[in-house]
C-alpha cells in the first residue's frame, strides 16, 4: 500500500511543525506527530499548528506495517520550521546522513525546537545537540546509546525530557505525552486537554518508565501487603510516614520492607513519597486556584512553602507560583 504525503495549503498561522520521513519509517511515532499537530482542528482557530512532512532521502520510502510512503518535499522544509519532530529512527545504531545532521544543526541555530520520539534520539545524538544535556529514550536503548554518547545524561525513568529547544520522549507511546506537553506549553492547559480528549487519553500521565522495565515479579504475599499500604500512603501524603511505621503496617522488618518496596515500585520509599507529593501539589495548583501556596505545601506533605519551592526548583525547574500561572485550569 502506498501513502502519499503532501503539505496541504491552509490558512493557519501558528507554529510550523515539520516531521521527518525516511526509509524504514516508524509508522506509530510518525502517526503520533500527525495526530497531535497535523490533524484538522478548526475549534482551535487560525493560530493552530501548520504541519509539513519532509523526506530526508529520495522515495518511495518503506514504512513499518507494509506501507510505502511518497513525500513531495525534502529537507528544505526545515529552513522555515518552528518545531521539528524526529520519529523513532530505523535503528538505534543506524548511521544518520550528514545532510540531515547539517539541516538540524542549522535549524537549531536559528531557534527552531527539535524533538525526538523513542529511538529518534539517535538522530539528535548524532547532531551533537544533546551534548552535556539531559535526554531520554526507550529504556531498552539507554545502555547502548550511552556507550556511544557518554556526554549525554540519559534518564531511563522519565516519560519525556524538556530541555527548552531540545525535547526527547521515551518509549513509543510516551511520544504522545511529550506532544501534549508541547501543546500545553504553546496553547495552554485547555488546548492540551481538548487534544487529549480527542485521543481518549489522560492529558498528563504520572510516573515514568520504571513501571514498565522488566523486573522480578514480587511474590503474591508481598503484593497483597504492599498494594493496600501504598494506597494508604497515597491517601496520607500530608502526614509523616517514617519507615518504622510503614514496615510495621506491612508486617516486615524495616530492612525487608525497604528492599521489597523498591523491588515492587522501582524506587525507594523516600523517592516515591517525594514524587507523589509533587504530583499532588501540581494537581492542587492546577485545580484549586483559590488555595494559598502555604496550604498546598501543607496538604501535599511538604510542611512549608520553602520546602515545596526547593523541590519544585530541583525536580521541575520552576516555582510553584510559576507552575500555577502556566498550567492552572481557566487561566487566560
Amino acid at each position: 500500500m502506498t501513502v502519499r504525503v503532501k503539505i496541504m495549503p491552509n490558512a493557519l498561522k501558528g507554529p510550523h511543525v515539520a516531521v521527518l520521513a525516511y526509509d524504514g519509517l516508524c509508522t506509530f511515532e510518525f502517526a503520533i506527530a500527525y495526530e497531535v499537530f497535523g490533524l484538522s482542528r478548526p475549534e482551535m482557530g487560525k493560530g493552530w499548528y501548520r504541519y509539513s512532512v519532509c523526506a530526508i532521502e529520495p522515495g518511495p520510502l518503506r514504512a513499518a506495517g507494509g506501507l510505502t510512503v511518497s513525500v513531495d518535499h525534502g529537507l528544505e522544509v526545515l529552513e522555515e520550521a518552528d518545531l521539528i519532530v524526529v520519529p523513532g529512527w530505523r535503528a538505534i545504531d543506524a548511521e544518520v546522513p550528514e545532510a540531515v545532521i547539517d539541516a538540524l544543526r542549522s535549524a537549531h541555530q536559528r531557534g527552531a525546537r527539535i524533538m525526538s520520539l523513542c529511538s529518534g534520539v539517535a538522530v539528535l545524538a548524532a547532531t551533537g545537540l544533546l551534548g552535556h544535556r539531559r535526554a531520554t529514550t526507550h529504556w531498552r536503548y539507554v545502555a547502548s546509546i550511552s556507550e556511544r554518547y557518554p556526554d549525554i545524561s540519559f534518564d531511563a525513568d522519565v516519560l519525556y525530557m524538556d530541555e527548552g529547544s531540545i525535547l526527547t520522549a521515551a518509549g513509543s507511546a510516551a511520544g504522545i505525552d511529550l506532544c501534549l506537553h508541547v501543546v500545553r506549553g504553546d496553547f495552554g492547559t485547555e488546548a492540551a486537554n481538548s487534544v487529549a480528549r480527542r485521543l481518549v487519553l489522560p492529558p498528563h500521565r504520572e510516573g515514568g518508565q520504571a513501571q514498565f522495565i522488566q523486573a522480578p515479579v514480587p511474590q503474591k504475599r508481598e503484593g497483597i501487603r504492599l498494594g493496600p499500604l501504598i494506597e494508604w500512603m497515597r491517601q496520607r501524603l500530608d502526614e509523616e510516614q517514617p519507615i518504622s511505621l510503614l514496615a510495621t503496617k506491612a508486617g516486615m522488618s524495616q530492612r525487608t520492607f525497604q528492599r521489597r518496596f523498591e523491588s515492587t515500585t522501582g524506587i525507594s520509599v523516600g523517592e516515591w513519597l517525594l514524587r507523589e507529593r509533587l504530583r499532588h501539589a501540581r494537581e492542587l495548583l492546577e485545580k484549586q486556584i483559590g488555595a494559598s501556596l502555604d496550604d498546598i505545601a501543607a496538604s501535599s506533605g511538604f510542611g512549608t512553602l520553602a520546602t515545596m519551592r526547593h523541590h519544585f526548583r530541583k525536580r521541575l525547574g520552576t516555582s510553584p507560583g510559576a507552575y500555577r500561572k502556566m498550567f492552572a485550569t481557566g487561566r487566560g
